[in-house]
């Protein structure tokens, strides 16, 4: 990836984020306060059917899907959301593993790109995160979602909450 390199400290944990939207941490973050979840969206009902199990080992957090182009908000081991999403390019790809949420940032507008990304959770090295975007359009590494969706993940995702992408 090209662009700026800026360290991210989380407990401990020194994480690189350039890529899809570097920039230094929000202010909150960096002051220690946590991000408070936004009042306005309504909890969506419980989907009593999980992901099948071995595209998701995480029991609260997210799982991603690159193959399905499917992202799972899980609570307590069952998926409260299922929605689509959109990967990145071939040439600009996804990471594969397991993470965790390391900042997030309502209207975080990318440094490398210039483009905005609604409702980040940023949760991999190279400033990768879940944020509002087309999902007609490849992303720059990041998981696009709607609008909508990002709104709920970035209220419902924590700071060190897990999240798992498969291939």
């Amino acid at each position: 990836m090209r662009g700026k390199i800026v360290a991210i400290v989380l407990a401990g944990t020194a994480v690189a984020a350039a890529g899809c939207g570097a920039r230094a941490e929000p202010e909150a973050q960096a002051a220690g306060r946590p991000l408070a979840p936004s009042p306005e969206l309504p909890v969506p009902p419980v989907t009593r059917t999980p992901p099948p199990s071995p595209l998701c080992t995480v029991d609260t957090g997210a799982c991603a899907s690159l193959s399905l182009r499917r992202a799972w908000l899980m609570e307590n081991g069952v998926a409260v959301r299922s929605v689509p999403m959109e990967p990145g390019a071939a040439g600009q790809p996804t990471p594969v593993g397991m993470f965790r949420v390391v900042w997030k940032d309502r209207e975080h507008r990318s440094s490398e790109y210039g483009d905005d990304m609604p409702n980040s959770v940023f949760f991999a090295a190279g400033g990768i995160a879940f944020h509002a975007g087309p999902l007609d359009r490849p992303s720059h590494g990041c998981i696009h979602l709607t609008e909508e969706d990002s709104a709920l993940f970035f209220d419902r995702l924590p700071v060190g909450a897990k999240v798992e992408v498969r291939g």
